[in-house]
C-alpha cells in the first residue's frame, strides 16, 4: 500500500523528523486563517505532481482560493486532485534525497542518498550513476558510525553529520518497525534550523497488513475517503481478504495458487481466443476459506462467462481447496461453467469431493482453459452482463 504525502508525513512526524505545519483543507472559509506563504499539493498515489499541475503556491488567501478551485477541477491518470494538503512554505538552502529500502541483489535493507533532491531520482541515477550514495545497513548491528560519516561526507554535510544521522535512524526504525517496502523523503530541505522532509514516500508491505491492523485499517479509511481506493466492490474485498486481485477487463475469471501458474493460464486464456476477465491469486491464503474468498470475489455481479481455477499444490493440500470450492458453490445460485486443473498433494480426494458437486477436473492446464473458452463461447454474453 502505498501512502498518500500526509499519511507519510504523519509517519515521519510520529518518528521524530521535522516536516512542514500543514493541515488538509479545502473549504474557502479555512484558507483565511493560515499564515502565508503557503504550498497546496494534490494528495494522489503517484509520482510527478509538480509537472501535472498539482502543486500550487500562494501567498494570500485569494491566491490560495484560486488555487484550490483550480486544482479541484483536475483529473489526472483517473485520480482527483482532493484532498488537498496546505503547508507552510519552508526557505531552505539545499534539497537532499533520502531513502531506506530492500536492495534486492543482496536482500539487505540499505540507505540511498543523493546531493541533489527534490527531482526525479531514476533519471538522475542512470545519467549521472555515481551521484547516488548506497549505505547497506548490517541488520544485526544497525547503521554503523563510519557509515553516517562516509554519507555526510559525500553530501558536503560533515558539519551536521549528527543531524543526518539522527534523521537516517529514525527513518530506519520507521522503515522496520511498519515493515515497509519504501520510506523516501525527497526533498529533505536543509534550513539553518532543521532537516525537513518536504515530501514523503511510503510504502507499506501488504503482507504485514494482519501485523499492523490499526496502521493499514486507518490507512485504508482515508483513502477510501479520498477517493483512491475503492471503497466498495472486488478489490475492496480482495484487500480484506488479503488477496491479490487485478482487473483485466474481458470474460474469463481466473483463480491461482501461485503467481507464476496464474500468469501462464492468463497467456493460454489468450492464446485460446479468450480474453481473461481478472487475475486472482490465493498466495499465502491457499486453503478453504481462501479460496472461498477468492470465488466471492470473482463471481459476484456481473459474473464472467466463464472461470478457470488452477491448482498446482506441494504443501498445499487439494482437498482441502476442494472443500472449499464445494462449500462456495452449495451456497450460492451461479451458472458460471468453471473449469478446474487440480494436482498435486492429495488431488485424487480433491477431485472426488469436486465430482460430487458436478465438477469435473483436469491435470492438463490446456485442456481446462479450452474447456473454459468454449463455455464461455456457448454463452449469451448480454445475458451474463
Amino acid at each position: 500500500m502505498r501512502l498518500l504525502e500526509f499519511q507519510g508525513k504523519r509517519l515521519l512526524s510520529m518518528n521524530g523528523i521535522v516536516v512542514p505545519a500543514s493541515t488538509l483543507r479545502i473549504a474557502p472559509e479555512d484558507l483565511e486563517e493560515l499564515q502565508y506563504p503557503v504550498v497546496l499539493k494534490a494528495q494522489v498515489p503517484f509520482g510527478g505532481r509538480g509537472k501535472a499541475g498539482m502543486i500550487r503556491h500562494a501567498s494570500s488567501p485569494e491566491q490560495a482560493i484560486a488555487a484550490v478551485s483550480e486544482l479541484k477541477g483536475l483529473d489526472i491518470e483517473g485520480y482527483h486532485a482532493f484532498p488537498i494538503l496546505v503547508e507552510s512554505k519552508v526557505s531552505f538552502t539545499r534539497e537532499l534525497y533520502l531513502a531506506a529500502l530492500i536492495d534486492k541483489a543482496t536482500n539487505l535493507p540499505m540507505v540511498m542518498a543523493g546531493a541533489v533532491g527534490g527531482i526525479d531520482i531514476e533519471s538522475i541515477s542512470k545519467k549521472e550513476p555515481g551521484t547516488i550514495i548506497r549505505v547497506h545497513v548490517d541488520p544485526c548491528i544497525g547503521l554503523a558510525g563510519y557509515s553516517v560519516r562516509k554519507l555526510a561526507r559525500r553530501l558536503s554535510m560533515e558539519e551536521r553529520s549528527d543531524e543526518i544521522r539522527n534523521v537516517v535512524e529514525r527513518m530506519l526504525e520507521l522503515f522496520e518497525s511498519c515493515n515497509a517496502s519504501l520510506v523516501e523523503i525527497n526533498p529533505l530541505a536543509v534550513t539553518d534550523d532543521a532537516l525537513v522532509a518536504l515530501d514523503a514516500k511510503i510504502v507499506l508491505d501488504d503482507r504485514a497488513a494482519n501485523s499492523h491492523p490499526e496502521l493499514f485499517n486507518r490507512a485504508e479509511k482515508e483513502q477510501e475517503e479520498c477517493g483512491v481506493l475503492p471503497s466498495t466492490g472486488r478489490k475492496k474485498l480482495a484487500r480484506q481478504t488479503g488477496l491479490v486481485y487485478v482487473d483485466l477487463g474481458g470474460d474469463i475469471a481466473m483463480i491461482s495458487d501461485g503467481a507464476g501458474t496464474g500468469l501462464l493460464t492468463l497467456d493460454l486464456i489468450r492464446d485460446a481466443g479468450g480474453q481473461p476477465a481478472c487475475f486472482c491469486e490465493l498466495g499465502a491464503k491457499a486453503d478453504s476459506q481462501g479460496i472461498q474468498h477468492a470465488l466471492d470475489i470473482v463471481l459476484s455481479d456481473p459474473p464472467p462467462r466463464a472461470l478457470v481455477i488452477s491448482l498446482i499444490g506441494g504443501l498445499t493440500r487439494m482437498d482441502e481447496l476442494a472443500d472449499g470450492i464445494a462449500a462456495s458453490l452449495t451456497s450460492r445460485e451461479s451458472s458460471t461453467p468453471i473449469a478446474v486443473r487440480m494436482c498435486g498433494t492429495r488431488e485424487e480426494e480433491g477431485r472426488a469431493i469436486l465430482r460430487r458437486v458436478g465438477i469435473e477436473t483436469h491435470e492438463d492446464l490446456e485442456t481446462v482453459v479450452r474447456v473454459a473458452v468454449e463455455g464461455a463461447e456457448g454463452i449469451d454474453g448480454d445475458s451474463r452482463r
